[in-house]
């Protein structure tokens, strides 16, 4: 278990949209799940791997509200949709207490799929930040493709990585480090890959920080990570990294990098978790040092 049981996340303000819609299963391998899954969640246009097998379309406007039934971190341990929960409780407190003004995004778990200002939220889509919503999408389906069908570890605490990276992105958008360094192309120096990995070590130092914060009643909310779970979350930054992801299709090309390699997103990963936020300024590293 990653929360402690009597941890209280009944303050959580995420919200369920969409409707269950299963990705075709019409015979999708290791790089169909690829240009499905992770693709997207990268920014890597994997599409031409497959041919179909993409969620299908139809009425997305479902809501299920917010999600009233994750209390407790008992719930957060049994049940994905509240254990994204219970990361927003945690998120919401420890960046409050970094970020000045700190506005909080909206968290939507996303059942089946569901149109977002920054195209559709799907299960054949990974989780995003849309910046102009100020607001992150996860569909938790994502987790047990990436466990089942690509082999990954994406295990509680690896989840929670995710969730933090995600928040990375807002924190970026919020205190303006996306207007300051714009897309600038691709490539292994580009303002792309610094940003993608200043959101890994945004949600080291969280994670890093994260047993030691409490509910209104004193309880923390995770206990502190097992070695197991802290190498399941840096074995899921390694496996989203660009040259690992290229190299399920045959061929590495750095200058399409858009987030970084393996080793680098373990590395800023495992760098705030060790360090803190102050490490995180990947703007200010020079290109050989990233």
């Amino acid at each position: 278990m990653t929360f402690n049981p009597n941890a209280d996340i009944s303050g959580n303000t995420t919200r369920r949209r969409g409707r269950n819609v299963a990705i075709g299963a019409g015979g999708v391998g290791v790089l169909g799940l690829l240009a499905l899954i992770v693709g997207p969640m990268l920014g890597v246009d994997l599409s031409g791997l497959v041919g179909g097998g993409g969620a299908p379309a139809g009425d997305s406007e479902g809501s299920g509200g917010t999600l009233i039934e994750c209390k407790t971190g008992d719930d957060a341990n049994t049940n994905d949709d509240c254990r994204m929960a219970g990361a927003e409780v945690i998120l919401n407190d420890y960046w409050s207490a970094h970020v000045d003004g700190y506005v909080t995004p909206t968290l939507t778990v996303v059942d089946g799929q569901t149109p977002t200002q920054c195209g559709t939220a799907s299960n054949a889509v990974g989780p995003f930040y849309c910046p102009p919503e100020q607001g992150v999408y996860i569909d938790p389906t994502f987790f047990q493709l990436m466990q089942q069908q690509f082999g990954a570890s994406a295990g509680e605490l690896a989840q929670l990585y995710i969730v933090g990276h995600e928040w990375g992105h807002h924190i970026q958008n919020i205190t303006g480090t996306m207007s300051e360094h714009p897309n600038n192309g691709t490539g292994p120096e580009s303002n792309g890959v610094r940003m993608e990995l200043q959101a890994d070590c945004y949600a080291g130092a969280w994670l890093g920080d994260a047993a030691e914060l409490k509910d209104d009643d004193g309880v923390r909310y995770l206990k502190t990570p097992t070695e197991a779970q802290l190498a399941d979350a840096v074995n899921a930054a390694y496996t989203v990294g660009d040259d690992h992801i290229q190299e399920q299709s045959g061929f590495v090309n750095p200058e399409s990098f858009t987030h970084g390699t393996s080793e680098q997103r373990k590395f800023w990963f495992a760098n705030g978790y060790k360090n803190g936020l102050g490490v995180c300024d990947t703007f200010a590293v020079a290109g050989d040092k990233l």
